[in-house]
């Protein structure tokens, strides 16, 4: 039986308010959006490595350094992060979808893998790891296709739109949905959305840098032998997704 495609599609753009250019900051000898994207190409089950980005020469920066890559980018609507997610589909279709953010610049790849192996197996209109105990940064989302499409045509409030995933996963008596369990050290903010989270992703790379197979784990293990790290960021209020 042939494995179904995945696209995997990572939104980006230069006009982060809270801290613009964030993707293009840089951290252990590369960039936010340059980690992001290598270590989603170690994955074993992403078909296609997609970038959604934004209209406008701003996006120059982005897309310059996912051609060097070898990742396409699409362009589209700033706000409306569902229409870039659903053009991207469109151009490059495949069975499944997952989503992830670019400002997580140590996303595991194998936490991407066992998220799709968990959507395959069982069954599901859309799985992801939150809520499953991981730290924030490390967050993945996998649905159908079918399903980014209703998505697209029936979602209608901002948020839906600019957060993409709210339509699917507010409607379980919809969709079938699944979480990944067996994280810990959720406790943790290893995403970039101001100053003081880039400070702690530069020295958690300062250590992992020159060991690119480190996984989720191995980052855990890392803020739990520092705990005066975890204070760096404690302060940033998460944005509601």
């Amino acid at each position: 039986m042939t494995e179904p495609s995945v696209l995997c599609i990572t939104q980006a753009r230069m006009t982060s308010r809270r801290l613009p250019g964030k993707v293009m900051e840089h951290a252990g000898g590369s960039t936010v959006l340059g980690w992001h994207l290598g270590r989603l190409q170690r994955s074993r089950r992403i078909s296609r490595l997609v970038v959604a980005s934004v209209q406008g020469e701003e996006s120059r920066p982005i897309c310059d350094l996912a051609q060097k890559m070898g990742v396409p980018v699409v362009l589209g609507d700033e706000e409306d992060v569902l229409s870039r997610f659903a053009l991207a589909a469109q151009r490059f279709p495949a069975d499944i979808i997952v989503r992830v953010t670019s400002d997580c610049p140590l996303i595991d790849p194998d936490l991407v893998d066992r998220t799709v192996d968990l959507f395959c197996a069982g069954g599901a209109d859309y799985a992801s790891n939150g809520g499953g105990g991981y730290p924030r940064g490390f967050d993945v989302e996998v649905f159908s296709a079918s399903v980014l499409r209703e998505a697209q045509e029936k979602a209608v409030s901002m948020h839906e739109r600019e957060h993409v995933t709210p339509y699917i996963y507010q409607h379980p008596d919809r969709y079938r949905l699944m979480t990944l369990g067996g994280g810990r050290g959720e406790q943790y903010r290893l995403c970039v959305d101001e100053p003081d989270d880039l400070a702690l992703v530069r020295l958690v790379l300062a250590e992992l840098a020159d060991q690119p197979d480190f996984g989720w784990e191995d980052v855990v293990r890392l803020m739990d032998a520092h705990p005066d790290w975890a204070a760096l960021n404690a302060q940033v209020v998460q944005k509601t997704a």
